[in-house]
């Protein structure tokens, strides 16, 4: 008999087979989300449109994704984790596979608004379950790895879009993003574990707002609300014009290359769970601050003209973000001390909204000024964040 007192320890069969899933979660919902973005300069030709509105194709997709998830949060303290978590990566990959059939650049934007909707059940309520399921001691080691996964997730489905593409064009790459997706649903709904410390809520609206609030007048909260607005935002801008600049003069390079260039992800992979780990030894400020440093070396190697010092640049602007993503995503879920799903959903919100708005603001940047203008306005960012984590 399974007793419900017990939470998720590290080194058991339950905890490996739970860390697992929510990797694959983690993958799917951004191999789905960002496999788009090392093919914005082919669409932007494909359709005849600029590079600004090409970043439609991604920004639309989080922005819809960060409105929703304050509505799926909430939806989900009274529905559960794990049915909602698989019916939204399976809805999100048959749009995904539904974008491979149409060429007018009206409804491919409608369809990946919608599978940022769809995707919106799942990252708030991954991090309520490792909030909820796993041993304290356990879960910034926890928390990392579902942020690993979504490092690769990154890495892979960029980097096989921008091989598909040249194979077979961007349609061949939505369509195997998208199978992927699929895939991870059957291992993530075979391995995750039933919640076994869900407390559902009566599904009031009065409730509801009163948790938003009680998360929004909570100042550490708000602090970590900004970092997510500013770390994400930042970390998009340079992934989405990385691929302009370098398929300009003097670089010239392809899409199969471009996309190989996000093999700098298994750096993420590593950093998030590394920075899970260095947390109870040195606290979870100073982490995210050497996070922050690294960014910002990162995007100084980006500013130069050479290829190998923004090869560079951009690993360790990978090893600072996912650092610094992992310890802010983890925080969260030990500062809310009740309604996590709802503190995840406006950690989140802020994440994504940052990926929105600041990826599409950069591109009038760079379409306007250039890349050394984009990439001071990414370093006061991240200075900003850096100046804010000292509060926390």
């Amino acid at each position: 008999m399974i007793d419900d007192s017990v939470h998720l320890r590290r080194g058991t069969p339950a905890y490996r087979r739970a860390t697992l899933a929510l990797f694959c979660a983690g993958f799917a919902t951004f191999a789905l989300l960002y496999c788009v973005q090392p093919l914005l300069p082919r669409l932007a030709a494909h359709f005849s449109v600029s590079a600004a509105s090409s970043s439609l194709a991604l920004s639309l997709t989080t922005l819809s994704l960060a409105l929703c998830l304050l509505i799926s949060g909430a939806l989900a303290e009274s529905w559960g984790r794990k049915p909602v978590m698989a019916a939204a990566l399976g809805l999100a990959s048959l749009l995904g596979l539904a974008s491979v059939l149409v060429d007018s650049w009206q409804l491919l934007l409608t369809l990946r608004a919608l599978l940022g909707l769809a995707l919106s059940g799942l990252p708030a309520l991954a991090m309520a379950y490792v909030g909820e399921e796993f041993e304290p001691q356990s879960l910034p080691a926890a928390m990392g790895l579902y942020i690993g996964g979504t490092a690769l997730g990154g890495m892979l489905g960029r980097l096989l879009s921008g091989l598909l593409s040249d194979l077979g064009g961007w349609q061949l790459a939505l369509g195997g993003i998208a199978s992927l997706g699929l895939l991870a649903l059957a291992l993530f709904v075979w391995l995750l574990p039933a919640s076994r410390h869900f407390k559902a809520q009566p599904l009031l609206l009065r409730t509801l707002l009163a948790n938003f609030r009680l998360h929004l007048r909570n100042p550490t909260l708000r602090r970590l609300f900004l970092q997510g607005f500013l770390l994400m935002g930042g970390f998009v801008a340079l992934f989405n014009y990385i691929g302009f600049r370098l398929a300009g003069e003097p670089f010239g390079l392809s899409s199969t290359l471009i996309g190989m260039l996000f093999v700098v992800y298994l750096g993420g992979i590593f950093s998030a769970g590394w920075a899970g780990r260095l947390v109870p030894r040195f606290g979870a400020r100073q982490v995210l601050r050497g996070g922050v440093v690294l960014m910002l070396l990162g995007v100084g190697l980006c500013a130069t003209p050479w290829l190998a010092a923004i090869v560079l640049g951009l690993g360790l602007f990978t090893l600072g973000f996912f650092a610094a993503h992992a310890v802010a995503s983890g925080q969260v879920g030990s500062q809310a001390k009740e309604a996590r799903a709802q503190a995840s959903a406006l950690y989140l919100c802020a994440y994504y909204l940052g990926s929105s708005v600041v990826g599409y603001g950069a591109g009038y940047v760079w379409d306007h000024a250039g890349w050394l203008p984009l990439m001071a306005l990414l370093a006061a960012l991240f200075v900003i964040a850096g100046w804010q984590a000292r509060a926390l």
